[in-house]
């Protein structure tokens, strides 16, 4: 029988009725040995308590107070899905409390709030916390991650990642809380979007050492809902330059987080060029993984592979069939839920959800942006 962990959920938005979905979604996975059971939740607002009441037979306690949810004996982990500016707070009272977390990205809304959180951790080792971060479970991730495990790239000539989104081109959109910079904070773009880019890089060791950024404010004010309009005065766009150190070798690393990307509706994409074998994976054509191995005075010739239902944990879906986002939440849920349950040692798979540690990492890579675009010459 699964282990069943027991959660609390704090913010009732997008990102947690997703997670309330992959827990009703548990049984397609065939070889996780522990499972969520969503048993309290907590929203400022109580109209959002109407979706989960409804279609989550497991809750029990619904509260606006989420002091009241972290008293609560039964809860063990907390999901925590709130705007940035209330990350520190709220993440350092969860651990605390003594509850495990997963919390959305970006783990503070700067550098100092980032490293209270860290400070927290580091005073209750017994709690288990990581960073939302989905997209290295999408089926042409994983095969790459696999093939950085497995195989030869030779030299690194390149590495590109980033995460595009287009909806922001329309400068008719009312402005929320994601475009100012007192919710969102100074990075813009950068905190929303960027754990998703710098995931895999960080994972495999690629800190660049030296970063210099570009960064875009495209669309500067927005309507406020009610009649009129307001500043917008965080960053659209962000491209990060860095320069990573491997032995005797230096590559670059370069970094897209776009809020203003035309004809990209959600486009998360990663590109590693070695000397020996590429490989590319963009969102943009999920089905698709391309490869380039080559040998010295051979063809250099990409290959296109097809994609199935390819998972980092075997599911009940035929591997003929596409892969989707909430496929993704699903498996990034399963990685931490197994890594809790058996130590990272033991999980099923290899790869795990991102840690504080490559949260603060990702922290001082887009804290050198914000410097590197103000010194500019």
């Amino acid at each position: 029988m699964a282990t069943e962990i027991r959660f609390g959920l704090i913010g009732l938005g997008l990102m947690g009725r997703e997670f309330a979905s992959a827990a009703a979604r548990w049984g397609h996975l065939t070889n996780v040995d522990a499972r969520p059971v969503l048993t309290a939740a907590c929203d400022t607002d109580e109209r959002a308590f109407g979706w989960f009441k409804k279609n989550v037979p497991t809750l029990e306690f619904t509260t606006t107070d989420y002091h009241a949810l972290l008293q609560r004996e039964e809860v063990e982990a907390v999901y925590c899905a709130v705007p940035h500016h209330l990350h520190a707070q709220f993440y350092t009272d969860i651990i605390r409390a003594g509850k495990h977390l997963l919390g959305e990205k970006p783990f503070g809304i700067d550098l100092a709030a980032n490293r209270a959180i860290l400070d927290e951790i580091e005073k209750n080792p017994r709690a288990f916390v990581r960073c939302s971060s989905e997209f290295p479970f999408l089926p042409g991730a994983v095969a790459i991650i696999r093939a950085l495990w497995e195989k030869d790239f030779g030299k690194l000539v390149e590495v590109e990642s980033g995460l595009l989104h287009s909806s922001d081109l329309n400068s008719k959109k009312p402005i929320n809380w994601k475009r100012m910079v007192e919710y969102n904070g100074e990075y813009g773009c950068m905190g929303d979007l960027g754990i998703h880019a710098v995931h895999i890089p960080l994972r495999f060791g690629w800190f660049p050492a030296r970063v210099n950024a570009q960064l875009s404010k495209i669309v500067r004010e927005r309507p406020d809902g009610k009649g009129g309009f307001v500043p917008c005065k965080t960053w659209d766009n962000a491209t990060i330059y860095g320069e990573v150190s491997q032995k005797d070798h230096r590559f670059p690393l370069t970094i897209h987080t776009k809020r203003v990307a035309p004809g990209e509706t959600n486009t998360w994409f990663i590109r590693v060029i070695g000397t020996k074998r590429s490989m590319a994976y963009s969102t943009k054509y999920p089905k698709t993984l391309q490869v380039m191995e080559y040998e010295e005075g051979g063809p250099q010739a990409w290959q296109h592979i097809d994609l199935g239902h390819e998972s980092a944990y075997p599911t009940i879906t035929g591997s003929i069939f596409e892969f989707g986002f909430t496929d993704s939440i699903l498996q990034m849920w399963a990685a931490f839920c197994d890594e809790l349950a058996n130590g990272r040692k033991k999980m099923k798979q290899p790869f795990y959800c991102a840690t504080p540690e490559e949260t603060h990492q990702s922290h001082l890579i887009f804290t050198q942006a914000l410097e590197s675009y103000g010194n500019r010459a």
